[in-house]
């Protein structure tokens, strides 16, 4: 007996219904880290030096970079969902490597084997969901699911977060434990997903097609090989693709080096205490997820590459714009630049995703974009740290905005080339089914003779 499918209403289908919930599940419990607010001092206080804290986490990043394309190959072999299971057994086995080594060896292995599961799982948890959607031809649900899983996500460290200083008191390790407990039940999710549609046993969840996982060393590796060559081509053979990944980056870059690296240091400069940054971060947190969960109140006349690079723009003006403004002002512009974050990656992702040609190995792809992203947040990471120890906060935020701008304007005259007009053109002719945030078919085609 067949199974119901989308009707005129929109409704999901049975399967499609359980593969985002399962979804949601798997990307709140994987991605909450009980011991992110906390890791800092936990290290300090097990004797670590600031010069080997900061040391691991350039490790972390160089690390990451090494695993995304092997690990991406991997998923576009073994399949999506079990890429993400292995993934969620890593990162369970990580969370809990303090709990019994609390020495700078035990936080190294620590955050080397969350690289490794966080790289089998950054492209893969996008293209099964992006591929079973489709399967069950409910791929216009795609974007908001994808924004609502991380909206879920945020909340939940919003709720989570401040419970980990008086968890600490009663258990000093609770962070790590609970950590590892909600790895596991990212598991749990994982284990539960459904077969796609139309995917063969070994190759369940790959993008564009259904070959199955070629048995024997060698072949595996001439097959990883010929996957990698693919990724590169189609990145090399569309210049539509290449750019979507390059306009991506400012985003990735802007938000990931002020919620990381420049949050204390923007607040304390405008004379905010330390006992007011956990209260800042979870408004910031709010303002991320209520936007992430609701990119359709996005005005549809623009299609969504122009939406990524105004809100691009978004953030670096806001960035710029702390400069000018007392401690009120700076928390008001972080929310908003919190805000834009949670616009923009739903429907970067989803360009992404609609550029990549029909066959191509999607979760390879991704990949390199997470390469790109991170290697370019690696260099900016450099470019911080010398202009915060020099005393140039200010300078630092403006030449950000700036650069952005100029990046972003270059991108936008390749975008509107002819070449690439037709590329989108097309792209978007075969491409997925319509969605609240989106260029069609004709809006594309219009759009590239507006460029001509």
């Amino acid at each position: 007996m067949s199974r119901p499918r989308k009707g005129a209403t929109g409704t999901l289908t049975h399967t499609a219904r359980r593969i985002i919930r399962l979804n949601y599940g798997f990307q709140l419990l994987f991605n909450l880290l009980w011991w992110m607010p906390v890791f800092y001092a936990y290290q300090k206080q097990a004797g670590l030096s600031d010069e080997q804290i900061f040391g691991i986490q350039s490790i972390y990043y160089v690390a990451f970079c090494l695993f995304e394309i092997p690990t991406g190959l991997i998923a576009d072999r073994i399949g999506a969902r079990n890429c993400l299971r292995a993934g969620a057994v890593v990162m369970t086995a990580a969370n809990l490597a303090p709990v019994f080594s609390a020495s700078y060896s035990g936080f190294l292995l620590h955050f080397l084997a969350i690289a490794v599961g966080r790289s089998l799982t950054s492209g893969a948890a996008s293209a099964y969901l992006y591929d079973g959607l489709r399967a069950e031809k409910c791929d216009d649900r795609y974007l908001s699911a994808e924004g609502a899983a991380r909206a879920w996500g945020l909340a939940a460290k919003v709720v989570c977060w401040p419970l980990v200083g008086p968890l600490m008191a009663v258990f000093h390790s609770a962070p790590y434990v609970l950590s590892a407990a909600s790895a596991a039940g990212s598991l749990a999710c994982a284990v539960a997903l459904p077969r796609l549609a139309g995917t063969g046993p070994g190759a369940d969840g790959r993008a564009g097609g259904a070959a199955k996982v070629q048995e024997g060393g060698g072949r595996r590796g001439r097959a990883f090989l010929r996957d990698a060559g693919t990724a590169l081509r189609c990145v090399a053979g569309s210049r539509w693709l290449a750019l979507v990944m390059v306009q991506g980056v400012a985003v990735f870059t802007l938000s990931r080096i002020c919620q990381v690296n420049l949050f204390q240091p923007i607040l304390l400069d405008h004379g905010i205490a330390e006992a007011s940054h956990g209260g800042v971060l979870a408004a910031m947190t709010v303002a991320e997820a209520v936007a992430s969960a609701r990119p359709q109140w996005l005005s549809r006349r623009l299609p969504p590459v122009a939406w990524v690079s105004l809100l691009s723009l978004v953030l670096a003006g806001a960035l710029a714009a702390m400069t000018l403004g007392g401690p009120w002002a700076v928390v008001a512009l972080l929310c908003l630049f919190a805000a834009a974050t949670g616009f923009v990656y739903p429907v970067q992702r989803k360009l992404v995703n609609d550029a990549v040609p029909a066959g191509a190995p999607r979760a390879t792809l991704l990949s390199v974009e997470s390469i790109v992203d991170r290697a370019v947040c690696a260099l900016a990471a450099i470019a911080v740290g010398a202009y915060v120890s020099a005393g140039h906060l200010d300078a630092l935020l403006w030449h950000s905005a700036l650069l952005t701008a100029v990046l972003l304007g270059a991108v936008q005259l390749l975008l509107r080339s002819g070449v690439v007009s037709q590329e989108r053109a097309a792209a978007a002719a075969g491409g997925p089914g319509r969605d609240g945030v989106r260029a069609t078919a004709e809006t594309d085609a219009e759009v590239g003779q507006r460029g001509r």
